[in-house]
């Protein structure tokens, strides 16, 4: 009998004890953290998150998030809705249960104009709500930033910024350091 994992080029892998989900960078004013945003993400850091306990204006562009694809998932939804209620009065009144109602044709597409418009609406907002729940991850019961003590005062009177170490970019001493750089108040290591 042969061991396999004696083979495996991953057997001998140290596994880490505790992960790490990235560096989190506490600020003192709002200023600061969309400066400091700007710079982590100008240095080529583009997996970060910001938090605050007010929004900021421009604080999303300053981390690069600039797309919302719920918009899209509607556009998407409302379409399969309005088609799918379109075709499916066509085939019930042309194809499988022909009609005749006052002499008109089969295909009376007027006829069609209110439930196919309240299919789109119907599935436009099912789709709204079932694509903002997918896109932010949620249900996400615990979050690995509360793993950080201070990140307490995220809803008082503290701003933080988080990069992530699944970001190409990051280096757990060259990202201390360059966030050093920002002259934060404090750097904390977010376990995951």
């Amino acid at each position: 009998m042969s061991d396999l994992s004696v083979h495996s080029p991953m057997a001998n892998a140290p596994i880490p004890e505790n992960p790490i989900y990235g560096l989190m960078a506490e600020f003192d004013s709002a200023q600061e953290l969309l400066d400091a945003a700007h710079k982590t993400h100008e240095a080529g850091y583009h997996k970060l998150d910001a938090y605050s306990p007010f929004p900021i204006e421009g604080l999303a562009e300053a981390i690069g998030f600039h797309k919302n694809r719920v918009a899209l998932v509607v556009l998407i939804g409302a379409l399969v809705g309005g088609i799918s209620a379109f075709a499916f009065q066509y085939w019930v009144a042309v194809i499988t249960y022909p009609t005749n109602i006052g002499g008109r044709p089969y295909f009376s597409w007027p006829s069609f104009i209110i439930v196919t418009f309240e299919l789109t609406i119907l599935f436009g907002g099912i789709s709204s709500a079932v694509g903002m729940i997918a896109l932010n991850g949620l249900p996400m019961p615990y979050h690995p930033v509360f793993n950080v003590a201070e990140f307490a005062k995220a809803s008082e009177n503290k701003f933080f910024l988080v990069v992530e170490s699944a970001d190409p970019k990051y280096d757990p001493a060259a990202t201390r350091s360059f966030l050093n750089g920002l002259a934060p108040r404090m750097i904390a290591e977010v376990p995951s």
